[in-house]
């Protein structure tokens, strides 16, 4: 089979936002603000950062402002070119011409394999990548562009895997893996959507960003709702990963940089911070702040929550805090990887 270089990202961006009420009520939750972005822009410019430029949106109902974002936006333009304000205009020009975009409904929110098998029409018979808007993945960590390149390496299927603490394995879904030649690539031989901790292959979680050869639209289409009652794209992969004769397979690449999560609400608000404060024209002014801040309101406020919740907390000394900008915290782990490179298989492969 020829090995097609990817050159589109496919982005859904369908969901409800539900966990963000009220705000999300009338605005896409992909258009709240990290810092002074929104968080798919974030997306849309990791998926061209990586050299794609093709770019299609899978949306549902009232997400016309995901398009608006994306467009011409005359008044507002002319109006800061009156004004002079040429950094306010530039900022908004580069999100219209940041990338080729496209836009397909869903339709029917059956999930996000379901989102995918909407950008069939799209995509046609080439591999393509797929982001999802939850996670943001630091510029500074090119993961995309890597799975970018064992997927041309090895004309696969390409999934991101994080380590995550076993204790929080059920919130992923989750892959049995076994060693290559390659220390960041694992070959994937199943996966489980989010597993409870006793039944996990591994602590091995699938994040956000993939890269798919378009037999996955093949598999997508006699998938049967899983959990959830949605049709899931980890039973798809599943497919790819236990037929590799004909699908190519499926192997993961090990991230291990910086990802913010904007899934849940205080996950959100962490991103937020940590990404504002690593920024030259607002982490100066922000860290001091934060330092105050935790030495004197916020420890009232979380031995008060501490308190009702019967768990005594004492509060963190203001030396304690850091000194240098926040960046995203390693992920804790109980890695299933052994110590020797000779051993192949990491765990069992799924029946």
């Amino acid at each position: 089979m020829v090995t097609h270089f990817v050159t589109k990202a496919v982005i859904p961006a369908a969901g409800l936002g539900t966990r963000f009420l009220p705000a999300t009520k009338a605005m896409p939750k992909e258009m709240l603000p990290v810092v002074d972005k929104p968080a798919i822009q974030y997306v849309v410019e990791e998926a061209v950062n990586a050299g794609l430029h093709d770019v299609l949106l899978v949306t549902g109902r009232n997400k016309n402002a995901l398009e608006n974002h994306f467009d011409r936006a005359t008044e507002l333009e002319d109006t800061l070119a009156r004004k002079g304000d040429t950094d306010r205009l530039e900022k908004v020009n580069h999100s219209t011409g940041l990338a080729d975009m496209h836009y397909v409904r869903q339709g029917d929110p059956k999930g996000l394999g379901h989102a995918v098998l909407r950008a069939k029409m799209h995509i046609g018979h080439e591999p393509f990548a797929v982001l999802l808007g939850d996670d943001i993945i630091d510029a500074r960590d090119e993961l995309l562009t890597r799975m970018l390149d064992v997927q041309r390496e090895r004309n696969t299927t390409v999934v991101a895997l994080l380590e995550v603490d076993p204790g929080q394995i059920h919130l992923y879904g989750a892959a049995a893996v076994v060693e290559t030649d390659e220390d960041d690539v694992v070959r994937i031989t199943g996966l489980v959507e989010k597993p409870d901790q006793a039944s996990a292959p591994s602590n091995y979680a699938v994040i956000g960003r993939y890269v798919l050869r378009p037999e996955i639209f093949d598999i997508l289409e006699k998938t049967e709702p899983g959990k959830g009652g949605e049709i899931q794209l980890t039973d798809a992969l599943q497919g790819l990963a236990s037929a590799p004769d004909w699908t190519g397979g499926v192997h993961g690449v090990i991230f291990s940089g910086r990802r913010y999560d904007t899934g849940d609400r205080l996950d959100y608000i962490k991103a937020i911070v940590q990404l504002a404060s690593d920024r030259p024209d607002l982490g100066p002014d922000l860290v001091p702040w934060l330092r105050e801040f935790v030495g004197t309101s916020a420890p009232e406020s979380a031995l008060d929550a501490a308190e009702a919740a019967g768990a005594p907390v004492e509060p963190a000394p203001i030396e304690s805090l850091p000194v240098e900008p926040l960046v995203a915290p390693e992920p804790v782990v109980a890695s299933t990887r052994k110590a020797a490179k000779g051993d192949k298989e990491l765990v069992p492969a799924l029946e």
